[in-house]
């Protein structure tokens, strides 16, 4: 194979790559799938302007728990059942509707953008205390008893939800 028919056959190997990696990156990188919902059909069938919409789904990606933490006098761990995180997100909408002159002359649309925003949990965990303490040299080795107890880890849930209400020109 000639060199030139080798820097070609490389320029376009790496074109395609770029395509393809630029399709695949905004998905990947935001954590969502742009969902597009096509009315253009019911636009034309029904010979007037219709709202255009657009929504994302979030993608979720558990974590790794954390392991048991061991603690000194105790026969369990201090998690028994230790929490999982898991990263997502709430979804996305983009709503945009004709508006005829409603509002008066300039607005021609009502929009509302509600982006996806992330989220972040942890799943309920579980602690439990045994009914023997560890063993005790005072009695020769043997375990104390003591009441039993579980308690459950509350589940936590953080994000930061926003979005923008508008009217203006155009739709």
């Amino acid at each position: 194979m000639k060199p030139t028919t080798r820097g070609t056959l490389a320029a376009v190997v790496t074109g395609v790559a770029v395509a393809v990696g630029a399709a695949a990156t905004p998905a990947a990188a935001t954590g969502t799938i742009p969902i597009p919902v096509p009315l253009d059909g019911l636009e034309k069938s029904l010979n007037m302007e219709v709202p255009k919409l657009g929504m994302e789904m979030p993608l979720i990606i558990p974590g790794a728990p954390e392991g048991p933490r061991y603690t000194e006098g105790r026969l369990l761990p201090d998690r028994t059942l230790p929490q999982v995180p898991i990263n997502g997100g709430l979804p996305g909408v983009g709503l945009r509707a004709p508006l005829p002159h409603v509002l008066g002359e300039g607005f021609d649309h009502v929009g509302i953008d509600a982006p996806a925003s992330g989220l972040r949990t942890l799943t309920p965990g579980l602690a439990l205390v045994a009914p023997l303490t560890r063993p005790d040299p005072k009695h020769y080795g043997l375990p104390n008893t003591q009441m039993p107890a579980a308690g459950v880890l509350a589940p936590a849930l953080q994000t930061v939800v926003g979005g923008d209400l508008g009217a203006g020109p155009g739709l």
